[in-house]
């Protein structure tokens, strides 16, 4: 990460303070909000089952009124269907009409009617007919013989709003007789209404099952008798239920109501029991108010803390530029170089591993972070360089430059060369080391090449001149100082110049490899070393072997060689390649004057001795004439 990258970044935080106390504050007023407004809620919900109570409540009074004027009615139609309507019959019912009107205090009037629509009876003298009305009507067209609630209308009486109640009664041949009228005072509905204190502005209206206003309290004289069947309550299909809430603008007075309806399940009667919304909501609404004034003040009071963090953090930002600076550019070294950069706390963890290590090591730099640093290093590597990180930690040494194995992520090896260098706070305390790693793989296979390659025979593979001679001075010393035995085979192809002519010189290096081959198979201690030791001349150090086990070893090379059937037909009587070879031991803590040399003219005069004794054979060094001075095979 750059410079101004880091800054982008850091700028952010404030904004983000300031955002989650932006947040805070809005989930504290929402969900205030929220609450008031479930609280509301509940107000509404509350109102409405008083409502539905009270709808209840006037709806029997109603359906019970209409069955007490019904049973008098009944009782007059029986008398009057068994005995007729002459005088004196029409002349005891009078009385007794009379006499339950002033009983029961909700009856306006009781009359009957004839089949022609004239009062046979009535409070006073009414000359005017009942065969227009709609009730009178209704009887004398239809046989039926229910009770009818008819339309509210004024009374010929006294002209009062009433509701009518009315039955049919036959003449003794089953026609049409006349009707028994009764009626409910509209006023003394009304008046009933009052005793339900639901509220300043509430209302109770009774209506027709058409929309005609029955009764209503306040104000019955302003509004009985008004339809208001053009209302929603009357017109929309979801408000056709027998009973529910139901809220609106009254279009009779323009106030926002809550009501609750309940239609009689016997007559066609509705009541509606409705509550100033407003009014209801008012103890809320001041409620509401002050508790929200609270959760103002306590926003506020976040805010203004959450401005005070904010301010800080900016501060912070502002003291902590210079540090984001410097690791700025050093994030830009680190991560733009091919290196491997990691820096090492000074509890050996990693606390920062640059982006290059999935290059170096395999492993991304959030998977090294955080985990020991020295976990990937070779076990036989470890110490020392735990040894030098530990010495800069303690404040030993400064820097330090090591090379070590490491395992990469792909379970291969791969050579580090890191330089480390010590890191110190500003009070000059030691708080860490940091490392730069390269990857030195390919440099170390140079080097092993390059070794081998000096030691090496490029043809057969074998151990070359040079270091063959080191290793028999090396193996002589050893010899020496274990007073063990050092034996030395030297091994040359037969007729090999004439195989070269005969077959070319490629034939000739791949006999030369076969030949080598066979030799090197021979090896089969730690100590055994096979080299080429020149042309087509081999030598082979077998160390603490007496003569017998050299004998062993060169005859089975021999037979093998000759055993291999490669072609030579220079090479008679065989026909085939096949060596000649040359033995010697010897004894150094015994040979003090004899040194490596004497060793090596012992071994190649067995070898010529081979070769004039007709090839094809291994002469050990005692069979010589002429024996080496005082190394005598054992």
């Amino acid at each position: 990460m750059n410079a101004a990258s880091h800054r982008v970044g850091s700028s952010r935080l404030p904004l983000r303070a300031a955002a989650f106390v932006v947040l805070t504050c809005a989930t504290i007023l929402g969900i205030s909000g929220w609450r008031e407004w479930a609280a509301r809620d509940q107000v509404l919900k509350g109102a409405e089952t008083e409502m539905a109570n009270v709808a209840r409540s006037l709806t029997q009074h109603a359906e019970d009124s209409l069955d007490l004027l019904d049973s008098g009615v009944v009782g007059v139609v029986s008398r009057l269907e068994m005995d007729g309507t002459d005088p004196a019959t029409i002349a005891k019912l009078k009385i007794l009409l009379d006499a339950r009107k002033k009983a029961i205090a909700r009856i306006h009037s009781l009359a009957i009617i004839d089949d022609k629509g004239n009062w046979l009876t009535s409070p006073g003298t009414i000359s005017s007919t009942l065969s227009d009305d709609a009730f009178f009507r209704q009887h004398q067209l239809s046989p039926k013989r229910e009770a009818h609630v008819g339309h509210p209308v004024k009374s010929l009486l006294d002209g009062e709003w009433v509701v009518t109640l009315s039955r049919r009664f036959n003449k003794l041949d089953g026609s049409f007789g006349g009707v028994v009228l009764a009626t409910i005072s509209s006023n003394y509905l009304s008046h009933f209404y009052e005793q339900f204190e639901i509220g300043r502005n509430s209302s109770v209206a009774l209506t027709h099952g058409d929309g005609m206003i029955i009764a209503r309290n306040p104000s019955n004289d302003k509004f009985v008798g008004r339809n208001v069947a053009d209302k929603p309550l009357f017109r929309d299909a979801s408000l056709q239920r027998p009973a529910g809430a139901y809220h609106f603008k009254s279009s009779l007075d323009g106030v926002e109501r809550l009501s609750f309806f309940k239609r009689s399940g016997r007559y066609p009667l509705m009541l509606l029991a409705t509550v100033d919304k407003d009014e209801l909501l008012a103890p809320w609404r001041a409620a509401a108010i002050s508790r929200m004034l609270h959760v103002l003040a306590l926003v506020m009071l976040i805010a203004v803390i959450g401005a005070v963090l904010v301010r800080q953090l900016q501060r912070g930002q502002r003291m902590a530029v210079a540090l984001v600076e410097k690791e700025a550019h050093f994030r830009l070294l680190a991560e733009g170089s091919s290196d491997m950069v990691t820096r090492i706390g000074l509890d050996g963890q990693l606390r920062y591993v640059s982006p290059s290590s999935a290059r170096v090591v395999g492993w991304r730099a959030n998977q090294l972070i955080g985990t020991p640093a020295l976990a990937g290093i070779h076990e036989e590597d470890r110490p020392h360089v735990q040894a030098a990180v530990d010495a800069m930690k303690r404040g030993e040494a400064e820097e330090a430059r090591i090379t070590y194995r490491n395992t990469h992520r792909t379970d291969t090896e791969v050579w580090l060369e890191s330089t480390m260098r010590v890191t110190r706070k500003d009070n000059g305390e030691i708080d860490g080391v940091v490392a730069i790693s390269r990857d030195i793989t390919e440099q170390k296979k140079l080097e092993t090449k390059l070794e081998t390659l000096a030691t090496e025979d490029g043809l057969t593979g074998l151990a070359n001149r040079r270091h063959f001679d080191e290793r028999l001075s090396e193996e002589w010393a050893r010899a020496y100082r274990d007073r063990s035995n050092l034996a030395l085979l030297m091994i040359d192809v037969d007729r090999f110049k004439a195989y070269n002519d005969q077959y070319g010189h490629p034939a000739g290096d791949a006999c030369l490899r076969v030949v080598a081959q066979v030799i090197a198979a021979e090896m089969k201690r730690p100590g055994d070393l096979a080299g080429r030791y020149g042309g087509e001349e081999f030598a082979m150090l077998l160390p603490n072997t007496d003569a017998a086990g050299c004998a062993r070893v060169g005859e089975r090379i021999r037979k093998a060689i000759g055993e291999a059937g490669l072609v030579h037909r220079g090479n008679q009587p065989s026909g085939y390649v096949t060596a000649s070879l040359g033995g010697a031991t010897c004894r150094p803590a015994l040979e003090r004057t004899a040194g490596v040399g004497t060793l090596i003219e012992a071994a190649d005069r067995a070898l010529y001795a081979a070769k004039e004794s007709g090839r094809d054979r291994l002469m050990m060094s005692v069979e010589v004439a002429r024996p080496l001075p005082k190394a005598v095979g054992e």
